[in-house]
C-alpha cells in the first residue's frame, strides 16, 4: 500500500503569507531556520509594541535559578513537552475543524496560557505558537514524531537566546 506524497498546504488561506518552507514538509534543515527567525522576529515586534502601548504593564519575572536550569528547562525541556502537547491537542481540534482553524486555536488557547502568568505575555507570545502550530499541522504528514520534531527544534532556538540572556550573568 503506498502512502500519499506529502503536500504543500494552507495555498487557498491566510497562511498562504508564510514561506513555502514552512508550509511543505520537505526540508527542515531550511523550515526550521526561516520559522525561527519569522516567530523570532515577529514576537519582538510585538513585544515591542506592547511595552510602547502599555509601558506601565508588568513584565515576565523569572525566578533566580542556576544557569544550566534556566538553559535545560527554557530551552530544551519546555518547548519539547509544550510541543508534545501541543500536537495532541491539534490532533483533536483538527477532528472538529479545519487546519487553519485548528492552528488559529491553538496559537490562542497557547498565547492565553501564557497570560495567566503576565496577562500581557500573550501579547507577544501567540505568534510564535502560530508558527509552531503551523508547523506541527504540516509536518504531521510525515508522522507524528517528525511534526513535535520540528516544532520543538523551533521553539528550542526561540527559547535559547532568552534562556542565555537570563543565564549570562551567572556564565560569565
Amino acid at each position: 500500500m503506498a502512502t500519499a506524497q506529502p503536500v504543500r498546504l494552507f495555498d487557498d488561506n491566510f497562511l498562504r503569507v508564510l514561506p513555502a518552507p514552512l508550509r511543505e514538509p520537505r526540508r527542515a534543515w531550511l523550515a526550521i531556520p526561516i520559522a525561527w527567525a519569522l516567530s523570532f522576529l515577529g514576537s519582538i515586534v510585538l513585544a515591542g509594541l506592547v511595552q510602547w502601548a502599555l509601558p506601565e504593564a508588568k513584565s515576565v519575572e523569572i525566578p533566580k535559578l542556576p544557569a544550566w536550569l534556566i538553559i535545560t528547562g527554557f530551552a530544551i525541556f519546555s518547548p519539547v513537552v509544550e510541543s508534545i502537547l501541543m500536537g495532541l491537542a491539534l490532533k483533536l481540534l483538527q477532528l472538529w475543524m479545519t487546519p487553519a482553524t485548528a492552528i488559529l486555536v491553538s496559537a490562542g488557547f497557547w498565547g492565553i496560557l501564557h497570560s495567566l502568568q503576565v496577562p500581557i505575555w500573550g501579547l507577544a507570545i501567540w505568534w510564535p505558537f502560530l508558527i509552531f502550530s503551523t508547523l506541527f499541522v504540516v509536518w504531521q504528514q510525515r508522522g507524528f514524531w517528525t511534526a513535535v520534531g520540528v516544532a520543538a527544534a523551533t521553539h528550542c532556538l526561540q527559547n535559547l537566546g532568552p534562556s542565555l540572556a537570563l543565564a549570562y550573568p551567572q556564565l560569565f
